[in-house]
């Protein structure tokens, strides 16, 4: 008997991509909070560390992809 190929939800997909996106989110997060601990806990730098923190983790997850 053929087994036909289960084809995901729409609702699955996404579900799906948010998980990853939250998960990834909370790798920028955590990698921003290191920044600013390593800058001594010194205030008004959190856009910078959030988008130093983003290209890091995006990077990393490109080169993850890729191989």
């Amino acid at each position: 008997m053929k087994r036909t190929p289960t084809i995901p939800s729409r609702t699955t997909t996404i579900n799906q991509t948010t998980e990853c996106s939250a998960e990834v989110n909370d790798r920028i997060r955590c990698r921003a909070y290191e920044l600013y601990e390593q800058r001594g806990r010194e205030d008004g730098h959190d856009l910078e560390d959030w988008l130093r923190a983003e290209s890091e983790v995006t990077q990393k997850e490109a080169k993850a992809a890729a191989a």
